[in-house]
């Protein structure tokens, strides 16, 4: 390596080491690595999408790629939701490009979906880097989720009418992304707010890019969001919001013991051949809580099934409930999977 590009990589490793020493950017920087360090010798790709909170994330992954001399995959996403995408994402790279990080432009195309916009557009940003993430073996994705999503997506998750698993799935800070859990999505800040990232990015980046959507009250998360605002004025606060997640966390590992002893008593598998796999469960499988039966099923489906998407929740329950009273119920497929009742017996196969 040529002496001008040594001292240039000295330069920006010094300016990086030298932010480290603020003592609030030091502490958040504490949290994002001991939440990423039980991972650190796999690769990784860190999701950027130009906001204060993803640039933030930038900063930290760097400082934690140069002390452990380590690379990793930058992107960013061109969703093409609005004009100003492939603008806003050429100056994402550009910013991060001035600070030694290579960021990759991935684009989408143009969605055709009219409802749920900001629902879509996300899963098709996942959808298309963990494609990227493919062709660089990658099957874990940092993202910027912070403490005030978690706040938010439970609000959302309550109001759509989810279940226990659902309100609390965001707690944890890494999660499967795919039922044969290939990709995972990393969550290193999910205890750090929002203030605090945008003090990082002003104190180190400088710039970042603002979503005009931030501030659109006709999208469903902004709604939530300020509904939020208006409670802290009732007395919520992260603090009483994280207990009540941490009581309903240890009423779902309550359920999930359950839930493994219903599979482990009341089912056996007949063909251990990958293909085709065979399971028998027995009567008093459906005679346990209606919850500890749903979890139970959704998990052997997975087993069974080929199918890379998760189950719906509507049409298992539907499932459940034929199988459970309908007399005349002999044969059903569902997600990959065949369903016979024999007996007071049911089997499930993988379909072919």
């Amino acid at each position: 390596m040529k002496k001008k590009s040594l001292s240039a990589r000295k330069i920006i490793h010094n300016f990086y080491l030298k932010k480290l020493q603020d003592p609030k950017i030091k502490k958040v920087y504490g949290e994002f690595k001991k939440n990423i360090q039980p991972f650190y010798n796999q690769k990784f790709c860190i999701s950027v999408s130009g906001g204060s909170d993803s640039m933030a994330l930038a900063f930290l992954a760097k400082c934690f790629l140069i002390e452990k001399k380590i690379n990793a995959l930058f992107c960013t996403v061109d969703h093409k939701l609005r004009k100003a995408s492939k603008d806003e994402a050429q100056k994402t790279k550009k910013i991060l490009k001035s600070f030694n990080i290579n960021c990759k432009i991935l684009n989408l195309k143009t969605s055709k979906s009219k409802s749920n916009i900001q629902e879509n557009a996300r899963l098709h940003r996942y959808d298309r880097i963990f494609n990227e993430c493919k062709k660089h073996q990658i099957n874990i994705v940092l993202t910027a989720h912070q403490r005030n999503d978690l706040c938010e997506n439970y609000f959302i998750r309550l109001l759509r009418g989810s279940g226990l698993k659902g309100l609390i799935s965001f707690k944890n800070n890494i999660s499967s992304i795919d039922k044969n859990n290939n990709f995972y999505i990393l969550r290193p800040l999910l205890n750090v707010s929002r203030d605090d990232l945008k003090y990082i990015v002003k104190n180190t980046f400088k710039e970042f890019i603002s979503d005009p959507s931030n501030e659109n009250d006709k999208f469903f998360r902004i709604k939530i969001r300020k509904l939020i605002e208006n409670l802290k004025s009732e007395g919520l606060n992260f603090n009483k919001f994280n207990k009540t997640l941490d009581n309903l966390n240890l009423a779902n590992k309550a359920i999930e013991f359950y839930v493994k002893e219903n599979i482990s008593n009341n089912s056996k598998l007949l063909n251990h051949s990958k293909k085709n796999k065979k399971l028998v469960l027995n009567e008093r499988f459906f005679k346990q809580p209606d919850e500890i039966i749903f979890r139970s099923l959704i998990i052997l489906i997975h087993q069974i099934g080929n199918k890379s998407k998760f189950t719906r929740g509507s049409k298992l329950s539907s499932l459940i409930k034929d199988i459970q009273n309908s007399k005349n119920f002999t044969k059903r497929t569902l997600s990959g999977c065949i369903f016979e009742k024999i007996s007071n017996s049911l089997i499930i196969s993988r379909e072919i």
